[in-house]
Parts: C-alpha cells; structure tokens; sequence
C-alpha cells in the first residue's frame, strides 16, 4: 500500500471541508489556498470525493462543496479508497491454496498486516482528525 500524494491530499480536503462547513459551501479557490494545492489539482480529488458519495456540489456563484454526511460517519479508510481504491498493503496476495509452506507464513503475515492497517483506516474517523487538529491548534496558542 502506498499513499500517494492525492491521498494524502484528499485527507487534508475532508479535513477543510469539515472545519469550515458552516452551512454554507465551501469554495474550491478557499481550500485551494488554505491547503496549498492547485485549483485544478483540488478539483480532480474533489470530484473523485463526489463521485463516491462524500461531497456534495452546489452550483452557482454561491456554490461550492459540502460534506454529505457527519464527520464521525467518515474514515480514513473511506476517503483514502475514493482517490486511491484498494487499500491492501500488497497488490497481488497470489495463489491462496499453495503449497509452500513459507508462501502460507508470507500470506499470514500479510493477512495481519492488511487485518491492523484496515483497524486504523476503518476506526479512524474525519471527527477524530478534526480534534487531533484542534488540540493542536490549542497547544501552539499558548502562551
């Protein structure tokens, strides 16, 4: 499994939208700049969001994206597989009745690995991400 940095990206996006979605959309020139990611870069992953049912569009010159659902309704997992798609940490697991023995230890060990990646992409939630960033923001404003 790789992250690429559309992944990575797509995260910093759903992160955006949940802080600054009042009610109101949010413009794709506003996350662009609060993110540092291009415009046209922003639109791609966003409309990769949309397509699968994470955002919604507004049109109009008062439009803009919101979030579809509650931010404890999304994980990590969720976005990251909207730009990305399979999220196992090996592309190809092989041939699962072989008869080798260490090719049914190397499947094992690749089963856990996929078992705890997805325990954190799937219980890690966009709320969760949220409070990480304001207690952050909280522990840099001290005096």
């Amino acid at each position: 499994m790789w992250i690429s940095t559309k992944g990575k990206n797509a995260i910093k996006v759903m992160i955006d939208l949940g802080q600054y979605s009042t009610g109101e959309p949010v413009k794709v020139k506003d996350i662009a700049k609060r993110q540092d990611i291009s415009d046209k870069y922003l639109e791609q992953i966003i409309s990769l969001l949309n397509k699968a049912g994470l955002v919604k569009s507004i049109r109009g010159a008062r439009g803009g994206y919101t979030l579809n659902m509650p931010t404890e309704k999304y994980t990590a997992g969720m976005i990251l597989e909207a730009v990305e798609g399979d999220m196992s940490v090996i592309d190809d697991q092989g041939e699962r009745t072989s008869e080798n023995i260490t090719d049914t230890v190397c499947m094992r060990l690749w089963d856990k690995l996929d078992e705890s990646v997805r325990a954190v992409l799937d219980n890690v939630t966009l709320a969760d991400m949220l409070e990480w960033q304001e207690a952050l923001l909280v522990d840099q404003y001290m005096i």
